[in-house]
């Protein structure tokens, strides 16, 4: 049976590192052709991991917060979890990739040291998000990168295009550029700067801009943006879900309607955010996903499916064109 070794940082979830191992524990049971290097506290994983056997442990205690300088604990943290675990995927030739809950910063240090492809400059953060047409929305880039130059969007646009091509088999996907008008003249600096170049790019089936509000139409495959505006975009639609559902949860039971119950069920299926795993670093030399804070031990269950999904569509991370050939 053909392994696939997974690599997991087992800090940075916000309920400590028991949620990702409780979930590394449920990987192995549910999937036998996989075996695990948990970074982290040994004797936690130990007490929590039944099968062993198929677990390499790299021992650590130490861990990058949110609340630090990334670069200041980049030099000065050599054991973090996020550091060592990058480090091992780099170097472990069966590792088909790594999941971390840790600072988004210094992931993509991580990924940009020891993992990035050398003919890209800046590695991404793509989110697949569900569409109102029934398909799904690739939000690129969703915060690995706050401040952004047009040509670091137009590499995010190949970069997008080719994931959801290869991974969901989109012929020619369709690219949006995020923006406060459909029209050319609108948007911020960079949006008007990257227009053109995106326009001008025969790799992508460029749409124009899209409005926050069409974000999940359908109207576009991929929607790219810089990292804080993205960023604002994911955060803004899962809360907005999250309280539409919540709405109606109260509302079934002030007016004794169960039927609601039912419409408000169906919609937590469809935001499930647990279910669609995390974010796609973009750009490096084998697949990274960064999962969110909060996941839980079946996020980190769903999260390693998509890795394995990723590694069975090799071409996604192989090679050197990634569309600029």
């Amino acid at each position: 049976m053909h392994n696939f070794r997974i690599v997991i940082d087992t800090f940075g979830p916000d309920a400590g590192p028991i949620e990702v191992i409780k979930g590394a524990d449920e990987l192995l049971k549910k999937h036998p052709e996989v075996v695990l290097t948990l970074v982290g506290n040994e004797q936690l994983i130990k007490e929590n991991i039944q099968d062993l056997a198929r677990v390499k442990i790299i021992p650590t205690d130490n861990y990058i917060s949110n609340t630090e300088n990334i670069m200041e604990a980049f030099m000065n943290k050599k054991d973090a979890s996020i550091i060592l675990a990058a480090q091992e995927t780099k170097a472990q030739e069966d590792a088909i990739g790594m999941l971390s809950a840790g600072n988004s910063g210094a992931l993509l240090v991580s990924c940009l040291k020891f993992l990035a492809s050398p003919d890209l400059a800046r590695p991404c953060i793509a989110a697949v998000l569900p569409a109102e047409n029934g398909s799904f929305t690739c939000l690129v880039d969703t915060g690995a990168n706050i401040d952004c130059t047009p040509s670091q969007l137009h590499q995010f646009a190949l970069l997008g295009s080719k994931f959801m091509r290869e991974l969901y088999g989109i012929e020619s996907p369709k690219v949006g550029l995020l923006s406060n008008g459909v029209e050319s003249t609108k948007g911020n600096k960079l949006v008007k700067e990257t227009y053109p170049i995106l326009e001008a790019e025969e790799k992508i089936n460029f749409v124009g801009n899209i409005e926050g509000n069409r974000a999940l139409s359908g109207d576009c495959d991929v929607l790219v943006a810089d990292g804080f505006s993205a960023n604002q975009v994911l955060k803004v639609t899962e809360g907005t879900a999250a309280r539409i559902i919540k709405d109606i949860f109260i509302y079934s039971k002030k007016t004794n309607k169960p039927e609601f119950t039912e419409v408000a069920a169906h919609l937590m299926k469809i935001y499930d955010l647990s279910s669609l795993g995390g974010g796609v670093v973009l750009g490096i030399a084998k697949p990274v996903i960064k999962c969110r804070g909060n996941s839980k031990a079946i996020t980190f269950v769903n999260t390693a499916e998509m890795l394995i999904n990723i590694a069975n569509n090799k071409t996604l991370f192989e090679g050197k064109d990634n569309d600029r050939s």
